[in-house]
């Protein structure tokens, strides 16, 4: 299963909660491009890839320690990740790896307790500073961003997103049951 994190009603608080990621379209097929190749974008497959293995960056934080992000190695852990994508995968083996790396970001944040998502952690800047809680909600984010742009390459391939086609399924079940 691939987690996914909500707050609990304790806002300090981070509560995983698993679903498995929706990666399929009307055909079966991964489609192609998300933009030209070569041109500093990535193909979906490694747009799916990236969301998969991007969470590690911040599982190294918790995983070292530390309490400043100065002089910490985003890059090295970055080009990592870029190799990462860059391998070729079939459309199971992206699945399977980001059900894998989103249990292990799952397992990893339901073992902290309270008392370690409120160690701040001094951002790179060394000025500002975040909760690990804060810094744990990142990759939620960034997925969201990439989610957002793979709903769009489907609209433009015309292909109906899961949550529209979803949603559209239960209007249309409400309309069938009034009459």
């Amino acid at each position: 299963m691939v987690s996914r994190f909500l707050l609990s009603s304790q806002p300090w608080k981070l509560r995983p909660v698993r679903h498995t990621r929706r990666v399929r379209t009307t055909t079966g097929q991964l489609p192609v491009f998300l933009g030209i190749e070569g041109g500093g974008t990535r193909t979906v497959a490694q747009s799916l890839v990236h969301i998969a293995v991007a969470p590690r960056i911040w599982a190294a934080i918790v995983n070292s320690g530390v309490t400043t992000l100065q002089g910490f190695n985003f890059m090295g852990l970055f080009m990592a990740n870029v190799a990462e994508e860059q391998k070729p995968r079939t459309k199971a083996e992206i699945i399977a790896l980001l059900e894998s790396e989103g249990e292990a970001y799952a397992t990893l944040v339901a073992g902290l307790s309270d008392e370690a998502l409120a160690v701040r952690i001094t951002q790179p800047d060394g000025q500002s500073s975040k909760t690990l809680l804060e810094t744990l909600l990142s990759p939620k984010e960034h997925e969201m961003h990439h989610r957002g742009q793979l709903m769009l390459v489907e609209r433009q391939l015309g292909i109906t997103p899961h949550l529209t086609r979803a949603m559209q399924e239960r209007f249309a079940a409400m309309q069938a049951a009034k009459g």
